[in-house]
């Protein structure tokens, strides 16, 4: 990809390794000022000196923040803001799968804490500089076991029962239905939301799975930087600026054109389109976040 990110500001969660690390080093390849989110000092440096060292590119920042804490993401984003009054590209990849139920500081669920809301808190705190950098994009990061899952209200986060499977499908099926609700309410702003999923891919959150299971995933699965090609090109290509409320799964041989990456988007499963589901969703998510529509920034 030949496109020029010169002056254009992204910020990727999770950043420390895998598609995270792979999808801002493509960024930093591209020229754009990157800041990686990182949870973990030491890996951090690690990761931002590897993408330095190997994209040739200075312009990058380290902000530290654990993401299942909402304290913590208030701090990031108030110290994102007394350093940059833009951002054009906003990536919410950290994601966290757990073997047992466990709850946060805050007493929520670990597993919807930092693959949803987490995305949901942070991305309505920078709302503002994301708008007030249009045209600018948010890209959240999912997984077609979304298909598998149901939100269940009476059990959004493993209050009656908890099973890992269940939780993190029903995370990242959360996750779509704020991006098409955020999409909806960001129409006509010049701020595009959409979702990706990066196809079976290495990922250190797979290692508390079984050795059986992560075998066999080993044998199968590709490699972070084709699961962050997908994301690049969403934050970086003008062929998609106009693309948005849309979920695309990844293919293993995708080649990038107009038509192929558009035909990549496809659809999500049917719970993710009702709007009823959404409105309950981001209401729920306002109060376990925190956050208000009178206090978040206006949409």
């Amino acid at each position: 990809m030949k496109t020029d990110m010169r002056g254009r500001i992204c910020m990727v969660t999770g950043a420390s390794s895998g598609i995270g690390r792979e999808t801002a080093l493509g960024l930093a390849y591209l020229g754009a000022h990157v800041i990686i989110v990182c949870r973990d000092a030491g890996r951090g440096q690690a990761a931002l000196e590897e993408i330095r060292r190997k994209s040739g590119n200075d312009s990058l920042e380290l902000l530290l923040a654990d993401l299942s804490s909402r304290a913590q993401i208030r701090k990031l984003a108030e110290e994102y803001k007394k350093k940059h009054n833009n951002l054009h590209v906003l990536v919410n990849n950290a994601g966290v799968i757990m073997e047992k139920r466990y709850l946060t500081e805050d007493g929520l669920e670990m597993t919807f804490a930092v693959n949803y809301l987490a995305c949901f808190l942070l991305t309505n705190l920078l709302l503002d500089v994301i708008k007030a950098s249009a045209p600018a994009r948010i890209i959240n990061m999912t997984s077609m076991l979304h298909r598998a899952a149901q939100l269940d209200f009476d059990n959004l986060q493993g209050e009656r029962s908890y099973n890992r499977d269940v939780s993190y499908a029903q995370s990242k099926l959360a996750d779509i239905i704020f991006t098409y609700e955020l999409a909806r309410r960001l129409e006509g702003s010049g701020v595009t939301v959409n979702c990706v999923c990066p196809g079976g891919v290495a990922s250190h959150i797979w290692e508390r799975s079984s050795k059986l299971i992560h075998g066999f995933f080993k044998l199968f699965i590709k490699g972070p930087e084709e699961g962050a090609k997908i994301p690049i090109y969403l934050a970086s290509s003008d062929e998609v600026e106009d693309v948005s409320c849309s979920y695309f799964q990844t293919g293993q041989h995708l080649k990038f054109s107009k038509v192929k990456v558009r035909g990549a988007a496809c659809k999500s499963s049917a719970q993710t389109y009702d709007r009823d589901v959404a409105a309950r969703l981001w209401e729920i998510s306002e109060k376990l976040t925190g956050i208000s529509s009178q206090s978040a920034p206006a949409i």
